[in-house]
């Protein structure tokens, strides 16, 4: 897969595509049939499936601060890797910032859509709004559609239970901790990928080492301690899962940063992770982040977090 950020570089490579358009926040099984849609018309003209992905979010531009952000399911690097996974040939990076705010509807179709990226065939949604002041719309596409003799598909819409399934959705299920629906909504379990690097290694002077994963998001989907997977991606040896209990918040008890962390105590470990790429997969809820009155008292808690995570994937072993 391409990763372009450029009309010059993708005018280098190719001369014309079938694209579609969005954030594609946690490429969930809405977006993967879109995607579908989008393979199937790329192989009907013989062109790239290309995705135009919005970076950063709308709504992170407009925001007046990290907490009016909606949180992030995927990160860019994460949302990269998920979109190749689905078949996609080339990811042009569209940033969102002033410049494209003022820009005319009419010339976001002509000279981004038509002359830049050569588009013969454009999947969207039909309430996909664009442009200065949001004036473009899927009736306005369908015009230069006809106007340039690109084909203008509607987006397909996927729905759980009369649901119709979006990152909002995915959000809300797991702010409530149910992992399972989660797990269907994506078709993968939920985790969060990162390198790990070095912390203030105060969960060492309290008997639970941690990975701290390092974190690239404003908001965050997920506060508490869970239970978790954790998945070891080591060119050196063959992937593997360890076991473990992650805490993600602002740790209160011990910080006054506004500064999101991820740290995860494996179970039974005792090596060092530090530079290697992981990946958190949450799988049950232990409880709220909270602060305590003192760090022996967040010590004892933790004590018994760790023991609550063992007993929960006890009780999944196999007898």
């Amino acid at each position: 897969m391409r990763v372009i950020e450029d009309l010059a570089t993708f005018r280098q490579h190719h001369q014309a595509s079938a694209l579609t358009i969005g954030k594609f926040d946690g490429v969930h099984t809405g977006h993967q049939l879109i995607l579908q849609q989008l393979r199937r018309k790329a192989a009907e003209y013989s062109v790239p499936a290309v995705v135009v992905l919005i970076e950063p979010h709308p709504e992170e531009f407009f925001a007046a601060s990290a907490q009016d952000c909606p949180a992030r399911l995927s990160e860019m690097e994460e949302k990269l890797v998920l979109l190749e996974a689905q078949g996609v040939d080339v990811v042009y990076k569209l940033r969102f910032d002033a410049a494209l705010q003022a820009q005319s509807a009419e010339d976001y179709i002509e000279q981004f859509l038509v002359r830049g990226l050569g588009v013969v065939c454009l999947i969207i949604g039909n309430d996909f709004r664009f442009g200065h002041q949001r004036r473009g719309d899927f009736a306005m596409l369908q015009h230069f559609s006809r106007r340039h003799g690109f084909a203008l598909v509607e987006s397909a819409s996927c729905e759980h239970q009369g649901v119709r399934i979006s990152s909002t959705y995915v959000r809300q299920q797991l702010q409530k901790g149910n992992f399972e629906l989660v797990e269907l909504l994506l078709d993968r379990p939920y985790g969060i990928a990162g390198t790990v690097v070095k912390g203030q290694q105060l969960g060492r002077d309290l008997g639970f080492p941690t990975c701290n994963v390092k974190l690239n998001r404003k908001s965050l989907p997920l506060h508490g301690v869970y239970a978790c997977e954790v998945r070891v991606n080591n060119a050196d040896m063959a992937e593997r899962f360890l076991k473990g209990a992650a805490n993600i918040g602002y740790r209160p008890t011990v910080t006054d940063s506004s500064k999101a962390v991820l740290e995860v105590h494996l179970l039974d470990f005792d090596s060092d992770l530090y530079g290697e790429h992981i990946t958190v997969i949450f799988r049950h809820k232990i409880r709220d982040e909270q602060k305590f009155v003192s760090v022996e008292a967040l010590q004892s808690r933790i004590a018994i977090d760790v023991q609550t995570v063992r007993d929960f994937f006890a009780k999944d072993m196999p007898l």
